[in-house]
């Protein structure tokens, strides 16, 4: 695993899938000129992911926009149908990402790997949030290991835009 990736670094270059495993997208082309926050989630579906990760950044979407956002992407390590459900469930339309990191790779680039075999059935993402400025990392925040739901939620990272 990399090490941790902190501010002022630049977002891994890697790709990701929206929708279905036809449809990957570059994070580079994702973040380049353009002020994006990125969270990711230990996985779609879960309860804390569910009922107050995803729902607060889909709550703060305009106060997010008003202060420059461009875009929000949501993150896992799913599969790509999975996450597209989970936005459709969530009634995320245009306002946010639903992106899969299928086989971890962005997990490992970011270094927030986190081993839930025993419970999820695999290695997941740690549960983080940031803020990308042309691909560069501005704010990150990452949850302790073992959970929480507080400094990557939306209300918290609505206090560094």
């Amino acid at each position: 695993m990399k090490s941790l990736i902190k501010v002022g670094n630049k977002f891994p270059k890697v790709k990701l899938f929206e929708n279905n495993p036809g449809n990957a997208v570059d994070t580079e082309s994702l973040l380049k000129g353009k002020k994006v926050i990125v969270f990711g989630v230990p996985g779609a579906f879960t309860p804390g992911c569910s009922k107050t990760h995803l729902p607060g950044y889909i709550a703060d979407y305009q106060k997010f926009k008003s202060k420059g956002v461009d875009s929000i992407i949501c993150v896992s390590v799913n599969d790509p149908f999975v996450m597209e459900a989970w936005g459709k469930v969530n009634n995320v339309g245009d306002k946010i990402k639903m992106l899969a990191d299928t086989n971890g790779e962005l997990t490992r680039e970011l270094g927030v790997e986190y081993d839930l075999s025993e419970k999820l059935g695999n290695k997941r993402m740690k549960r983080f949030s940031m803020v990308c400025e042309d691909g560069t990392v501005k704010v990150f925040n990452l949850e302790p290991e073992g959970g929480g739901l507080t400094c990557s939620l939306s209300n918290n990272l609505l206090i560094f835009i």
